[in-house]
C-alpha cells in the first residue's frame, strides 16, 4: 500500500470538528469503508459538556474517556479535563490494531500528544505509518506547522475560515481517495 492521503480538520475548540467526523464516518459507513481509529464526542448533561466518550471505529465500542475537573482551592488552571489513563491505553493499543485500513480517523490530537509525548501516541504512529488510502487527523490550529513538519498533508479544512462555514461531512468525504 502506498502511503496514504492525509486530510486535516482544524478549528477552535468547539467549533464542531467532532461532529464533521460524524457525519464523514455515517457517510463513510454508509459506503461500506472499511474505517478504523478513533472518534471522540462531547458527553452534554443539561447543555453543558461534562465529558468525552471515544469510539473505536473497527468495532464501534464505546468508552468515557474524560470527566470535567472544576478548579480546587489548589490549582491555578480554572478547569480541565481528567483523563482516565485505563481508557487512553485502551485507545492506544485500537490505533496500534487500526491499521491497515482504507480510512483512519484521529479524533483528535492535541498538544498532549504532539509536545508532551503523551495522549494518542499510538494515533501519531497510524498517520506515521501511511498505512491507510486516507487518514482524517483532527488538530487544533495552534498545531498545523508541527503537523506539516511531520506529514506530507493534502488537504486542510479549517473551520476558522469563511470557506467552510457551510462545510459538511460528505464534503470531506468527497476529498478522500477510497477505492473499494
Amino acid at each position: 500500500m502506498s502511503p496514504g492521503k492525509i486530510i486535516i480538520l482544524t478549528g477552535d475548540i468547539q467549533s464542531g470538528k467532532t461532529s464533521l467526523c460524524q457525519e464523514l464516518v455515517q457517510k463513510a459507513k454508509e459506503e461500506g469503508v472499511q474505517m478504523a481509529g478513533l472518534l471522540s464526542p462531547a458527553v452534554f448533561d443539561k447543555g453543558k459538556k461534562v465529558g468525552i466518550d471515544v469510539i473505536n471505529l473497527k468495532n464501534w465500542e464505546r468508552r468515557h474517556l474524560a470527566v470535567w475537573k472544576e478548579k480546587d482551592q489548589t490549582e491555578v488552571e480554572p478547569r480541565h479535563w481528567l483523563f482516565y489513563p485505563e481508557i487512553v491505553q485502551w485507545g492506544n493499543q485500537a490505533l496500534i490494531n487500526a491499521v491497515p485500513c482504507d480510512l483512519l480517523v484521529v479524533d483528535e490530537l492535541g498538544p498532549i500528544e504532539f509536545e508532551q509525548g503523551e495522549g494518542w501516541i499510538a494515533g501519531l504512529e497510524a498517520v506515521d505509518s501511511g498505512s491507510y488510502q486516507s487518514a482524517l487527523v483532527v488538530i487544533r490550529p495552534s498545531l498545523l506547522k508541527m503537523a506539516g513538519q511531520r506529514w506530507e498533508i493534502s488537504r486542510v479544512f479549517n473551520l476558522e475560515d469563511p470557506r467552510y462555514k457551510t462545510l459538511s461531512g460528505k464534503d470531506i468525504f468527497s476529498h478522500l481517495q477510497i477505492q473499494k
